[in-house]
């Protein structure tokens, strides 16, 4: 989200996102929703993902950030908020505790750091989301210190109400933890941890989560770019044996002209026990994933894009247009995205 344009007015930076999108799924679901996806997933509309106003405020030692979000995306990620709490991208207030070392303390909901995608899809090498962020938190609500060691190594330690959940009933609180790693201007290491409990009231045997993740963002040159994910969690659970799932993605991206480029990923996803997607009828979630996106830049804060992503499991997890069992799905989906 640091990387859109801003106006700044003395102190206060304003920006602005609208990210509308085609998709079309061939399966062609009912109910008009492209299953265990929340970004981009609505079937033959003309629809937005996500649109949203970002209000920024810092001075030397005082930062302040609220961020109001719509779409498509906003009502499929965040349906089990209460409230108000439905439309908040981010929103937190921040205080600086050294000014000699750029240490901050932020409160409040925060885009969260886990994999090498998030919910702003106008940086990252494909239109869609991998499986990876789709199930992992997008946001975080709680307490974020940030601790800068030198100009390579930046680390962040995070107390949060839970994962992906600003209000919670369980009031056992989570720890995660971030490390970021940039040997060069190319290249950038992070990985990140998560550990928690995790019981709700549709899962009450629940109890501890721990989640890892290792990314990888690589820009060579202006040709091309590329990143990397892999990570693993376990759900453990009240007298039952703990469940475990992990996937492993790349993408890559090969610019023509300026203007121009062609992106690529394949990614495998494996939820054993069906812990991050509760579907019937099979022991695991298992599935493949390849497509490709071309991505053309019209404007200096505009792109339009249009891809073809096809997916494929050893089991029947995707429906067929009669809602019947099968093994593959097809998708295409087009988007322009602007910003300011």
């Amino acid at each position: 989200m640091d990387t859109l344009e801003s106006t700044v007015i003395g102190h206060l930076a304003v920006g602005g996102y609208l990210d509308t999108y085609y998709g079309y799924n061939f399966n062609q679901p009912q109910g008009g929703t492209n299953p265990y996806f929340v970004s981009s997933n609505r079937h033959d509309e003309m629809n937005i993902n996500l649109a949203y106003l970002d209000l920024r405020y810092k001075s030397t030692n005082f930062r302040f950030r609220f961020v109001p979000g719509y779409g498509t995306y906003m009502n499929s990620n965040y349906a089990n908020e209460v409230g108000t709490l439905k439309n908040i991208v981010e929103a937190n207030a921040g205080l600086r505790l050294s000014a000699k070392r750029n240490i901050w303390l932020d409160f409040g909901v925060f885009g969260s750091p886990y994999t090498n995608e998030s919910a702003i899809s106008k940086d990252h090498l494909m239109y869609t989301r991998s499986f990876a962020p789709e199930n992992v938190p997008y946001y975080l609500s709680g307490v974020k210190l940030s601790v800068p060691l030198n100009a390579k190594w930046s680390t962040y330690l995070f107390l949060l109400n839970g994962w992906q959940v600003i209000q919670s009933s369980d009031k056992n609180k989570a720890i995660g933890t971030q490390v970021e790693f940039r040997p060069n201007q190319k290249m950038l290491f992070n990985w990140d941890t998560y550990i928690g409990t995790n019981k709700t009231v549709q899962s009450p045997d629940f109890r501890n989560r721990y989640f890892t993740d290792l990314y990888w963002i690589y820009k060579a040159n202006e040709k091309f770019d590329a990143t990397a994910c892999v990570y693993i969690g376990l759900q453990e659970r009240a007298n039952s044996s703990t469940l475990k799932w992990w996937q492993v993605n790349f993408i890559g991206r090969y610019h023509f002209t300026q203007l121009l480029s062609l992106s690529g990923r394949v990614e495998y996803y494996e939820d054993e026990g069906v812990n991050q997607i509760p579907i019937t009828g099979v022991s695991k979630f298992r599935s493949f994933s390849s497509g490709l996106c071309l991505n053309y830049k019209a404007n200096h804060n505009a792109l339009v894009r249009v891809e073809g992503r096809q997916f494929f499991s050893p089991d029947q997890l995707y429906f067929d247009a009669n809602n019947l069992p099968t093994s593959t799905s097809f998708q295409l989906v087009a988007s322009v995205t602007a910003w300011f």
